[in-house]
Formats: C-alpha cells, sequence, structure tokens
C-alpha cells in the first residue's frame, strides 16, 4: 500500500490555497496518495482557542508578507481576497459533498482560484453561482448538496476528528499519524513521505 497524507484543509485559508499548489507534485513524487480532508477553520479555532494571524496586526502584516514570498518561490498566482475574512461553511460543505464525486478535484480546484487569485466574494451566493456555473457546475445540484443532512455530517465529523487528533489551524497535514502544520512545513511532510 502507498504511503498517504491527509490533508486538512479550508478554502478561507490563503495558506491552505499555497499547500494546496504544492501538495500534488510531493505526494506524485513519493508515489504516495492524498487522503483529502475537508473541515471547517473556524470551529478549529472555537474549539482551540486559535484565531486568524490577521487578527494581530503585527503578525498579520508579517503573514501577507510571507505568503507573498512564499508564492513568488513556489511560481504561482496569490491575490489576498479584499473580502477576507469569509464565512467558507457552504463551500466547505460542497467539499465534502463532492470528496466522492469525480468532479471533486475540479471543484476544489474552482474555489481556490476563486478566491485566492480572482479575489471573488465567495459569501455572495451569486457569485458562488457564477463561479461555479463558469467550472461546469450546476448552482442548483450545489444548493441541494450543501443543504445535505449526510454531508453536513462528514464536515462536522472531520472537524472534530481534526481538534481530537491535534489540529489547530490550516493547513494541517498527517503522514504516518505525526502532525504537521502550516504550508512552510510541506519540506518535512516531503519527508515523511519519503521514509
Amino acid at each position: 500500500m502507498s504511503k498517504q497524507v491527509e490533508f486538512f484543509f479550508d478554502f478561507g485559508s490563503p495558506a491552505s490555497y499555497l499547500a494546496w499548489t504544492q501538495l500534488p507534485k510531493i505526494a506524485a513524487n513519493a508515489g504516495a496518495q492524498i487522503n483529502w480532508r475537508p473541515m471547517l477553520l473556524g470551529g478549529v479555532f472555537k474549539a482551540t482557542g486559535n484565531s486568524s494571524p490577521v487578527q494581530v496586526p503585527a503578525k498579520g502584516r508579517y503573514m501577507l508578507h510571507d505568503l507573498d514570498r512564499f508564492a513568488k518561490r513556489y511560481k504561482v498566482p496569490l491575490r489576498f481576497n479584499p473580502n477576507f475574512p469569509i464565512n467558507t461553511l457552504t463551500l466547505m460543505r460542497g467539499a465534502a459533498g463532492y470528496l466522492d464525486d469525480e468532479r471533486f478535484e475540479l471543484f476544489v480546484r474552482t474555489i481556490f482560484q476563486a478566491m485566492w487569485v480572482d479575489g471573488k466574494n465567495l459569501a455572495d451566493p451569486q457569485q458562488v453561482a457564477q463561479v461555479l456555473t463558469a467550472a461546469g457546475f450546476e448552482p442548483e445540484e450545489f444548493v441541494r448538496l450543501v443543504a445535505d443532512e449526510t454531508v453536513k455530517e462528514r464536515l462536522k465529523a472531520n472537524t472534530e476528528e481534526a481538534i481530537g487528533r491535534g489540529v489547530f489551524g490550516a493547513p494541517s497535514f498527517f503522514v504516518d499519524g505525526e502532525l504537521h502544520f502550516g504550508q512552510d512545513r510541506l519540506d518535512f511532510v516531503a519527508e515523511a513521505l519519503a521514509r
């Protein structure tokens, strides 16, 4: 059985976006599989007493600069969303709902692109519908999906499991049961997958 990396993420985290741009290459190089684990970062923050770095002005300024440095290193676009913070509950339910669907990776790419490259206000259902339509999704299907109790429960369970395993922010990765936090720790993820 090949190695696995569990990827706990939330679309509202720019660091999760940066990790998403790199993790597939890291996993492919190691012959590993990604176990996608959508979670609700707001729920993690509430349970752990953590908060967004932007709530501390000096830390927030530094974080924005640091994210920009990593985007340049990775050679990927990054535009800090002018609508930040965005409540991602519906979007994360979408990720949980599409998890077993062949369009999951398209959904993830579509939302990350809209959030952290195009600067869309994904708290606005009309903008979400426009973004999904442009990617070939049916907004009505999405609305039904995120209202499904099984989908809601899956996201809740993922979030509770993350908290129970020591996750306090996003992105968080597990390789062989070991937690690695932050997109700036992807080198440790790669090393763990290579063992």
